[in-house]
Order: C-alpha cells, then sequence, then structure tokens
C-alpha cells in the first residue's frame, strides 16, 4: 500500500495535506494530515518537509484503523527536531579539522630559487 500527495490547503494557521492511499487492489481511500505552521516554525521544520513527515503518520497507522484524519502532533515535531540535530552533529565531528597556518607553511615553494 502506497499513499499519494493529492494537495493541500490552508485553515487557520495549519496546513491540511490530503493523500490517497492506493492499496494492493487499487482501492483509493482519502487521508487528511493537518499540521500547524505555528509550531513547524518553532521548531525549524522547513515547509517543503511537512508532506513527507505528514506521510510519515499515515504509514505508521494500521491498515485495519478506522481513522482517516490525523494531526501531525508538537510531539511529533520534536521528536523530527531532535534527530536533525542529533544528524547535524554527527556530520560536524566528522568535518576534518584543519592545522593552524604558521609562516613556514608553503615557505619552500614561494622562495625564489638563486
Amino acid at each position: 500500500m502506497r499513499f499519494v500527495l493529492t494537495g493541500f490547503t490552508e485553515d487557520a494557521g495549519c496546513r491540511v495535506f490530503t493523500f490517497e492511499r492506493i492499496a494492493e487492489d487499487q482501492a483509493r481511500t482519502k487521508f487528511v494530515v493537518k499540521a500547524d505552521l505555528a509550531l513547524s516554525r518553532r521548531h525549524d521544520i522547513r515547509l517543503q518537509e511537512l508532506p513527507l513527515l505528514c506521510r510519515e503518520i499515515l504509514e505508521r497507522c494500521d491498515a485495519d484503523e478506522q481513522a482517516r484524519t490525523f494531526i501531525y502532533t508538537e510531539a511529533d515535531m520534536i521528536v523530527h527536531a531532535e534527530g536533525c540535530a542529533s544528524d547535524q552533529a554527527a556530520r560536524q565531528r566528522k568535518m576534518p579539522t584543519h592545522k593552524a597556518q604558521d609562516k613556514a607553511n608553503g615557505v619552500a615553494w614561494r622562495t625564489p630559487r638563486v
């Protein structure tokens, strides 16, 4: 089963995403996920990321679940923001450190030969 974003609307400071679930037999079911834009800005979540994050909410729900409307909560946003922060910290640790420059660096090739 897969989810396809079919569109979005704005509603009182929230972005409302509509998805269709396409089942194995090609049956389509409509789902709605609502995300608060103020909360997403507070947790440094870019607007472009919201559709994928909302789709993850749908992918986690049970196929037998009757609910068709979900909310991307602040708790979900915090988990995502913490994951991004730890990824950023790991990238910072992997960056090579540079040696401090001193006056002797490059002297051999800068000095004119006589």
